[in-house]
């Protein structure tokens, strides 16, 4: 695999059985993410974009098909080591924010730095100056806002310093300004870091600001856009 192809799909299926039905989540999906792009996946609801970003985070194992995340095939690990590959490898921002309510903003990216080897962890204070809560860290959940609050699970995420941050519909709970934030902070991280956002969502005004945008529709990738220009945050409409 190219070095600078740090998310490989090949012909990856997902089939879940309720019984004696068989629901086809992904059929025979093939991506390639390359280093340092901001990737927009977009769908209808039950078109498997969770799916796809489960599989990624080796939440779920595919059904058939191979999945290669910063180099390692996960497609075949043992539950243990998923565990340690979720804990080391890949962050994850989520719609809501998953905040520990009894630890301040330092002490959740603290929480996430414990899990992680020494050599890998970054420091809490950079973290929280990075998405410019410097001043923030000793306040609780409570006493922040929606978006700091998803500043905060953003400096979690980044913690381990991962090659890939998945996130699942992360601006879905918060306001037209707040999210275009949000959205312009995790682009400038994904430049300057060198990492790669992989963002779900249905709303199709955010694939605007993407460097690469995957359509699914029925669990089948029906179209890969790369967009030239992509488009300021500050310009979206929705």
């Amino acid at each position: 695999m190219e070095d600078n192809i740090t998310v490989l799909l090949d012909r990856v299926s997902k089939i879940y059985r309720m019984g004696e039905v068989e629901v086809h989540a992904l059929k025979e999906v093939s991506l390639e993410v390359h280093r340092g792009e901001f990737i927009v996946i977009l769908g209808p609801s039950g078109s498997g974009k969770t799916t796809m970003l489960n599989l990624i985070g080796g939440i779920d194992t595919p059904t058939s098909g191979k999945i290669v995340v910063g180099g390692r095939d996960i497609s075949r690990l043992s539950e243990k080591e998923l565990t340690a590959f979720r804990r080391e490898t890949v962050g994850f921002v989520f719609q809501f924010f998953n905040l520990i309510p009894t630890l301040t903003a330092r002490e959740n990216v603290e929480f996430a730095l414990d899990l992680v080897p020494r050599e890998k962890r970054g420091s809490a204070k950079e973290i929280l100056e990075k998405v410019g809560l410097g001043d923030r860290a000793d306040h609780f959940p409570s006493q922040l806002s929606g978006g700091e609050q998803q500043r905060v699970a953003i400096a979690r995420a980044l913690a381990k310093r991962p090659p890939v941050v998945l996130c699942d519909e992360p601006t879905g709970e918060l306001d037209y300004d707040t999210g275009k934030m949000i959205l312009r902070l995790m682009r400038d991280i994904a430049t300057e870091e060198r990492c790669n956002f992989v963002v779900v969502t249905h709303n199709s005004a955010i694939a605007q600001m993407a460097d690469t945008v995957v359509k699914l529709h029925s669990g089948e990738i029906s179209s890969i856009t790369r967009n030239e220009k992509p488009e300021d945050p500050e310009n979206l409409v929705w």
